[in-house]
């Protein structure tokens, strides 16, 4: 793996641990209702307009992160791909299968227990 597949992987991993904590971090939206009437404004560490618009602007800045780091992996994984195939791979030779024993002779002699009819 190269250099730069590594770093793009372990900023892909921040991301979406970040973006998981964002996302949870985040309160639905029947919670703005009693906010608006000022139910808690005033414990709250962003104001009491709350930090809905820094965490949605947040969230939609690293969800295009994760996206474009996405892609950047995907088409390093493309060029690694092409590079193997420019190598060419030595071909071998199958072995010939066995040959399957002839089945349809009856066995000189047969001990079962099962009659013959």
């Amino acid at each position: 793996m190269s250099t730069v597949e590594t770093v793009l992987l372990i900023l892909l991993v921040a991301d979406a641990i970040a973006l998981g904590v964002l996302v949870l971090l985040q309160q639905g939206k029947g919670a703005d209702v009693g906010a608006a009437f000022g139910a808690g404004g005033a414990n709250t560490m962003f104001g009491s307009a709350g930090a809905a618009s820094f965490l949605t602007k947040m969230t939609v800045w690293l969800a295009i992160g994760f996206f474009a780091i996405s892609f950047g992996l995907a088409w390093t994984a493309k060029e690694r791909a092409a590079a193997m195939q420019s190598l060419g791979l030595p071909e071998i030779e199958a072995p010939a299968p066995p040959e399957a024993p002839d089945l349809t002779t009856e066995p000189d002699s047969v001990d079962s227990d099962i009659p013959d009819f």
